[in-house]
Parts: C-alpha cells; sequence; structure tokens
C-alpha cells in the first residue's frame, strides 16, 4: 500500500517508471555515447530504490542523455518510484529543478513519469505510450480491490466445489463401507448356516447308523441263539445213537492204541540212531570246514601281503615313469576304477550339494520376499504397537528438542529441533564423514568401533549434551550395520516390546493376533 499521499485526480504512468535527465554524454565516431542502463540500474540498487531495469533513449545522433526506470507494477514498486523521485528532489535536481534551471550542472534529474511525460513529445512521450498507461492511486487501489474480490469469490468457490467433492466423497465411502459391513454379515451368516447344515447331516448320519448297528446285532444275537438250539438238538440225537456202539468203539479205540504205541517206539528208536549218526557226519563237517577256513585265511593274510608289496611296486613304478607287468597293470586299473568310482560319488555329493545350496538360496530369497511384504504391510503401524517398522539409521527427534528447550524458548524449541535433527541427519548421509575407527584385539582379528572423538560428534556432546549425542551414535551404528555403502534410512520390522529386529513368526504371530481381535470385535 502506498505510504505517500497524494490527490485522487493525480495520474501516474503504470506500470511504474521513473525518469532520469541530464545524462552526460560523449561524441565517438559521429555518435553520442552515455552511461549504460546496468550501471545506472546498480548505482540505483544500490541506493535501495530497487528498480526492475533502466533503458536508455536512443535518437538518430546516439544516445539522447534520457532514460527511463522501470519498477515492479505493484505498490512496492511505487514507494521505492516516490522515495527516488524525493531523492533527487531534496538534492534539489528534481523534475522543477530541471525545467527551471537554465545552466544545468553535470548531475543527473530525476523524477517519476506523470500525465504531462505520457503526453509529451519526442523520445520519452512515445515510450511510456508505447509501454504504459495512464492511472490514478485510486484507480490502482480500487482494481487491487477488485482483484482481491475475484480472487476470493474464486477461492471461496473452489472451496466450496472441493468440499462437495469431498461429501460426495464420504458418502459413497461410507455406501461402500457399509456394503462391505452387510456382505461380510451376509458371508458369515451363510458360513454358520453351512455349519450348522453340515453339523445336522453328521448326526442324522451317525443316528441312522447307530440304529443300523442295533438292528444288526439284535438278528445276529436272534440268529446265535437258533443256532445254539439246533446244535443242542443234534448233540442230543448223537448221543442217543453212540450209546449203543460206545462199548465196541472202546475196546477197538485201546487196541489201536497199543499197537500205535509200540510202532511209535521203534519209530523213535530209529529215528534216535539216525541222529546219532547224522550228529556224527556234522561234526566231521564242521571240522573239515574249520581247517578249510583256516586255509582261507592264510590264503587272505597271504592276498593282502601280496596286495600290498604290489602298491609298493605300484607307487615306485608310479615314480619312475616305468612298465609293469600285466597283473600289475590289471591291478592299477583296478585301482584308478575304484578311484574314479569314488570321484564320480563325490561329484554326486557335490551335485547334491549345490542343489541343496540353490533350494537354500530359494529359501532365502522367499523368505526375505516374505519380509518384505509384511513391512510394507506394517509401514502404517503406530510405534505403540507390539510389532511395527522402525527406521535404521534416522535420528530420534526427542532428544534434541529436549536440549532446544533449554536453550531456547517454548516456541522456538521445535523449530530449531527440526532444524539440528534435520541438519544430523544429512551429516550421517554424507559417505565422506565416517566416524568409525578400526582396532585389534589379541589374537589380531580387526573390529570397527566409532570414534567418540571425532571432532564433530565431540561438538554435538558439548553442546547439546549426551541424550543428542546417544541419539546421533545409535543412528550412525545403525546405519553403518544396514547401509554402510547407500548411507539412507533402512526400514526394519521391529520387535518394540523386547527392543530387538523381529522374526517372521513375530510378524505373522502379529497379525494372526488382530485378526482374531478384529473378528471377536465383530461378533
Amino acid at each position: 500500500m502506498c505510504l505517500f499521499l497524494f490527490r485522487d485526480d493525480q495520474m501516474f504512468v503504470h506500470p511504474w517508471k521513473g525518469i532520469i535527465a541530464n545524462i552526460p554524454t560523449t561524441l565517438q565516431d559521429g555518435k553520442h555515447v552515455g552511461e549504460s542502463g546496468r550501471k545506472l540500474r546498480e548505482d540505483l540498487a544500490k541506493k535501495g530504490f530497487n528498480p526492475l531495469k533502466v533503458q536508455p533513449l536512443w535518437n538518430r545522433h546516439g544516445h539522447s542523455g534520457y532514460a527511463i526506470v522501470e519498477f515492479n507494477k505493484e505498490w512496492d514498486g511505487f514507494n521505492n518510484a516516490i522515495m527516488f523521485e524525493k531523492s533527487f528532489e531534496l538534492d534539489h535536481y528534481g523534475k522543477k529543478d530541471y525545467y527551471s534551471c537554465r545552466r544545468k550542472k553535470d548531475k543527473l534529474y530525476a523524477w517519476v513519469a506523470r500525465e504531462d511525460d505520457y503526453y509529451s513529445g519526442g523520445l520519452i512521450g512515445e515510450y511510456l505510450r508505447r509501454n504504459g498507461d495512464l492511472k490514478t492511486v485510486s484507480s490502482k487501489e480500487a482494481e487491487d480491490r477488485r482483484k482481491t474480490s475475484k480472487l476470493l469469490t474464486t477461492l471461496n468457490n473452489t472451496l466450496e466445489t472441493k468440499n462437495q467433492r469431498l461429501q460426495e466423497m464420504q458418502n459413497k465411502f461410507n455406501e461402500v463401507s457399509s456394503s462391505m459391513s452387510t456382505l461380510m454379515w451376509q458371508k458369515d451368516d451363510m458360513i454358520r448356516a453351512y455349519n450348522e447344515e453340515c453339523k445336522k447331516m453328521q448326526e442324522n448320519a451317525h443316528n441312522h447308523f447307530k440304529q443300523i448297528s442295533l438292528e444288526h446285532e439284535r438278528n445276529a444275537k436272534c440268529i446265535l441263539d437258533q443256532k445254539r438250539e439246533l446244535e443242542q438238538r443234534e448233540k442230543e440225537l448223537l448221543q442217543r445213537e453212540a450209546q449203543n456202539e460206545n462199548e465196541t468203539k472202546k475196546l477197538q479205540h485201546e487196541k489201536m492204541i497199543n499197537e500205535r504205541a509200540a510202532l511209535e517206539q521203534k519209530k523213535a528208536d530209529e529215528t534216535m540212531f539216525k541222529l546219532a549218526e547224522e550228529h556224527k557226519r556234522d561234526k566231521e563237517k564242521l571240522h573239515r570246514e574249520i581247517i578249510k577256513l583256516e586255509k582261507q585265511l592264510d590264503t587272505r593274510q597271504g592276498l593282502e601281503l601280496e596286495i600290498q608289496r604290489l602298491r609298493g611296486a605300484l607307487q615306485v613304478m608310479e615314480h619312475m615313469n616305468g612298465d609293469g607287468d600285466a597283473d600289475t597293470k590289471k591291478r592299477m586299473e583296478v585301482i584308478q576304477d575304484e578311484l574314479k568310482e569314488k570321484e564320480e560319488e563325490l561329484e554326486d555329493l557335490e551335485d547334491l550339494n549345490q542343489a541343496l545350496i540353490i533350494k537354500e538360496r530359494k529359501s532365502n530369497d522367499e523368505l526375505q520376499d516374505a519380509r518384505k511384504e509384511l513391512i510394507t504391510a506394517f509401514k502404517d503401524v503406530s510405534t505403540r504397537a507390539h510389532i511395527g517398522v522402525k527406521k535404521m539409521g534416522e535420528v530420534d527427534i526427542k532428544p534434541f528438542l529436549v536440549a532446544a528447550k533449554r536453550k531456547y524458548s517454548a516456541k522456538e524449541a521445535d523449530v530449531k529441533s527440526a532444524e539440528l535433527c534435520t541438519l544430523w541427519q544429512d551429516y550421517l548421509r554424507d559417505p565422506s564423514w565416517h566416524p568409525f575407527k578400526i582396532l585389534k584385539d589379541k589374537e589380531g582379528n580387526c573390529k570397527e568401533i566409532l570414534d567418540e572423538e571425532d571432532e564433530k560428534l565431540v561438538e554435538l556432546k558439548t553442546e547439546l549434551g549426551d541424550e543428542a549425542f546417544n541419539a546421533v551414535t545409535m543412528a550412525l551404528k545403525q546405519m553403518n550395520e544396514y547401509n554402510p555403502s547407500g548411507r539412507y534410512v533402512v526400514p526394519e520390522l521391529w520387535n518394540f516390546n523386547e527392543g530387538r529386529k523381529a522374526t517372521l513368526t513375530d510378524g505373522v504371530q502379529h497379525l494372526l493376533n488382530k485378526w482374531k481381535l478384529h473378528k471377536r470385535r465383530r461378533y
């Protein structure tokens, strides 16, 4: 808004322009030459007038000694133009001074372009009419008010349209949610009805089978009773028939038994004789087998000695690269065949091992894919949950907020803590900063540890305290462990209750527990 007072009917050239007159010129090669527009703009900018550009006016003789200064078309540009005019007027180098002084000094004269300049003849009037129009301060203010009002109207209409669209989307979301809930209830009802029907059918089948079994048992018992009755009647009849022949058969039976006993005794004596003969023959055969085995053992031992001797001879022949006899070559071929067979077995084992390695890698890839899917599923879960995603290498802002509250007011602490946390996060992303050192233990093993004497870390601890220092070092260790080359934050599935990396079992169990809880709430 304008800071100066003017008549409502006073008209200025818009966009706001200033006029510089009496610019010194020199004659070179038949043409007048003066200061460039850039040099004039830099001089005015140093005085705080902030011109957009300075355009010298030229005619057929060269530099005319006039230049047009263009300012920002808004109110700040107008204020700069008026200050520009007042500055020259205070030094008596304004518009009135320029036109009233007959003998002008070697100084620049300047003023703000108005209505009389706009309609003047010559280069100045032509330039102003070509590059601007006339406006009063009040008309400019009215125009700004109209633009502001139009902008507010447009924004209000846009906001109303957005709100209507949002309400439509909310209504549609509510409809979809209601429809989904209805479908879920219908699905659950169908499942319950199906389960009840299956249970009922199973009970009916069980009862029917039980009834059939009882009927079968009754029929079987009835048949068994009838069978026993018939057997008893048959037995009684046989007993009556046997009573007449019983005595005769008894005598014949006793006689037959005596004859059989004598015959069996004779057979037993013959059998005992045969067994004695067979035992004698077996004993002699066993003795012969023992002798044969002793001979075979002697032959085997001799053969082993011969094999050892041949192996030694074979080794000597291999070292001497000589030619052996046919048996030696054959034995060498046999040994080579056995060695080849063992090598083939080793190759088979290596193929099996390679197949197992490929299977293990495939399993590991599948486990990693499953872990990535869990991380994606848990990204939006609150850190207050038992299982969630932790960003390894991200600096915790809470210690910086505590340190900022000790040094700044409560209003500034939030902004300062965010700035400091962002600064240190940028430090962590810088691969050129690696505050670690290598140490060797007594056994000569190398171990990389944090260098707490690093200049930046010492400065952090001194200025912001141990809490901020611990937060940064913790993020450094995590980034060095999870992503030392990329130096960017890595999401990890995390067990917040136990403060450790979560397993796939933890994540799946947590999802199952959430699903069961959600299902109980619905019912």
